[in-house]
């Protein structure tokens, strides 16, 4: 299967982050790449545009570590992956869906909130029988804003 995480996606995370004026490292991987890109877009006043690459390229990296159909993760304005393997659908509603902000879904994705919390805090709207996330988040180890003290990869 292909993967969600496309040369394309990841020149335009690698681009982005030149703009951003973060350091990286010549042999950053992609997915090291978009973990540097994700916590660049939590720091406070970053471009939409920063926040919207950030959240289209971790939810392509969580459909590629959790590759199937039966589960629509979805992040408006910004994005949605199909993920978790299951029953297929090919058109409608899938058999589950998790909807949440992108400052959420951020978080989520690098361990700034527990999926557990979120879903208690009304944070996540999560529906159907693969709708739990937790096995699949976070992404990374905790990654801490760049705003914090000690941050690091």
């Amino acid at each position: 299967m292909p993967s969600n995480l496309t040369p394309a996606l990841v020149r335009r995370v690698r681009l982005a982050l030149a703009e951003a004026g973060a350091t990286t490292p010549e042999n950053l991987g992609p997915e090291d790449a978009v973990a540097l890109l994700v916590r660049t877009a939590m720091a406070p006043g970053v471009a939409p545009k920063l926040v919207k690459l950030a959240v289209r390229a971790s939810l392509a990296l969580l459909a590629d570590r959790a590759p199937g159909n039966s589960l629509e993760v979805r992040v408006p304005p910004f994005g949605a992956v199909q993920a978790i393997e299951g029953p297929r659908h090919t058109r409608g509603t899938p058999p589950g869906v998790v909807e949440t902000s992108p400052a959420v879904w951020l978080r989520l994705a690098t361990g700034g909130t527990a999926w557990g919390q979120a879903i208690a805090d009304g944070e996540v709207q999560a529906s159907g029988t693969r709708s739990d996330l937790s096995e699949h988040l976070p992404l990374w180890p905790r990654v801490v804003p760049p705003s914090s003290p000690g941050t690091k990869l």
